[in-house]
């Protein structure tokens, strides 16, 4: 059974597909490699010696059937069974059927399944971190029913990627990450390990790229998949970490997470980026562990409105939200309100597309951003920081909403449909900012995603301190021919940008 992620914003439930035991532990530190040859690293990006290898290239596909490239492609996927020690009575396949707790106290050795496939001749392999998370074996079953013993290398957690390495082996049958992206709608086959049946293939097609999905695990633990390929052929619980193939027999992604109500298949399944893991992947095998430089700046998608709000021409880059105090964005100057449209002279379509550059780029390195600043563009030099060990921001507590003042509503505040507070009722607001305590779900403003208990610090750049200022702001973009004006927001902890139109609905 897959471990089912609550999404309290959704109909649906988000699944991992990794395990088909009850459980998973989650808990798995990074293990150092020792280094990999230099046959590894070059088979990995298709280097390796033909002479020395049985590498899985099929032939030009052209209009010959899918069965072709998958009868090449499948001898490199395996299915993984892991055995992992359940924490002490932690509930099972043995736990009694009338629900009472068992007795036992001690830790418990269970076992899950996923899948894998390889890619080096000499044993080098992956699959989710999560399907080795906890792990004490792991054994690999192969398409002609041999089965291994691997050992976890490395993992990186942040994008859920294992690599293993069987020892002593060599010309295992393995596949190559394709060169480029997919296109939308193209053909597309997974193999895998569904429920434990395993040598199982599905087809379908890409349904979407560069997907950014937030999973909550059990309602505590959250973490976020960038840069997904959304794919409608069959994955389900077991499918984690096997490969997703084009029609050539490249790997276009490592399959991941599931939507669905249930936790079995609904024809909307994700999977790692084929580019994303080639990045991750190959600083796995050189240092045992992926080091990010970190940018410093928190930042947000940019809309259509925003973008005509900062005066843009096209919506078109990451719009900076915040720049961390002291960090390298704020330090070379970047500021709140900031677009940044190009990285090293390579333009940057959104706020995911600047996530995935920043893959790869070890602390320390230069790197030239294209900035829009108060629609004037200019270069800045940033050199990327290490990432900070704990992110603490100031902890936001406001007063339940009844208990604060309710002012007479402005004709401002009955437009929004918002009630406002000055942050002098309200101390943990901070110097400086509206408070809104009240927000009609009917309102102009909710539809906006204002929500009471929000902040608001700026309007078209300039600090607000009362509603007036508001007021007077929104009519001054008016004014300038605006169709809206940009708004800073805090909620909670998190400072952000909305698009407010400034003609009346």
């Amino acid at each position: 059974m897959s471990r089912v992620f609550s999404a309290n914003r959704m109909s649906a439930a988000l699944a991992i597909i990794g395990a088909c035991s009850i459980a998973l532990a989650m808990a798995a530190g990074t293990i150092r490699a020792d280094g990999p040859s230099a046959q590894s690293l070059g088979a990995l990006f298709g280097a390796a010696d033909p002479n020395e290898s049985r590498e899985v290239r099929p032939h030009e596909v052209g209009d010959r059937a899918v069965a072709d490239a998958v009868e090449a492609a499948k001898p490199a996927v395996f299915s993984v069974r892991v055995r992992y020690r359940a924490a002490a009575g932690e509930q099972g396949a043995g736990a009694p059927l009338d629900g009472r707790s068992s007795p036992e106290r001690q830790p418990r050795v269970r076992t899950s399944q996923g899948s894998g496939f390889f890619i080096s001749a000499d044993g080098y392999a992956v699959t989710n971190r999560h399907v080795t998370a906890g792990s004490e074996k792991v054994e690999l079953i192969t398409d002609d029913r041999k089965s291994y013993r691997a050992n976890v290398v490395a993992v990186d957690p942040a994008t859920d990627i294992a690599l293993l390495k069987v020892d002593g082996g060599n010309g295992f049958a393995h596949v190559e990450f394709a060169d480029k992206a997919p296109r939308i709608g193209e053909r597309i086959f997974a193999v895998g390990n569904p429920l434990g049946l395993g040598g199982t293939v599905t087809s379908g097609i890409v349904s979407a790229r560069e997907r950014s999905i937030a999973a909550e695990e059990d309602g505590t633990d959250s973490n976020a998949y960038e840069d997904l390929v959304q794919i409608d052929a069959a994955i389900n619980p077991g499918n984690s970490g096997g490969p997703t193939f084009d029609v050539e027999g490249r790997v276009v992604g490592i399959n991941t997470i599931i939507l669905s109500p249930t936790g079995v298949s609904i024809g909307i399944g994700f999977a790692i980026s084929a580019e994303t893991a080639k990045a991750v992947i190959a600083q796995l095998l050189e240092a045992g562990s992926v080091t990010r430089g970190w940018l410093g700046v928190r930042f947000q998608s940019l809309t259509p409105a925003l973008a005509d709000a900062l005066g843009l021409k096209e919506t078109r880059g990451a719009l900076v939200a915040e720049p961390f105090a002291d960090g390298p964005g704020e330090k070379a100057g970047i500021a709140p309100g900031d677009v940044i449209a190009s990285v090293n002279g390579e333009i940057v379509k959104d706020d995911h597309d600047l996530s995935r550059r920043m893959v790869g780029l070890a602390p320390g390195t230069e790197i030239n951003l294209g900035i829009v600043h108060d629609e004037e563009e200019k270069i800045v030099a940033v050199t990327l920081g290490d990432p900070p060990s704990a992110k603490t921001l100031a902890s936001s507590h406001l007063r339940e909403a009844q208990a604060l003042p309710r002012p007479r509503p402005s004709d401002l505040e009955s437009d929004l449909g918002l009630k406002f507070a000055p942050p002098a009722q309200t101390p943990s607001s901070g110097s400086q900012g509206v408070v809104v305590i009240d927000a009609d779900p009917e309102g102009r403003a909710a539809d906006l995603g204002i929500e009471a208990g929000d902040v608001i610090v700026e309007v078209s750049g300039r600090a607000v301190h009362t509603p007036d200022d508001i007021s007077n702001a929104l009519n001054q973009a008016h004014s300038r021919g605006r169709q809206a004006a940009v708004v800073r927001l805090k909620s909670g902890n998190t400072l952000r940008f909305i698009a407010v139109p400034v003609d009346p609905a």
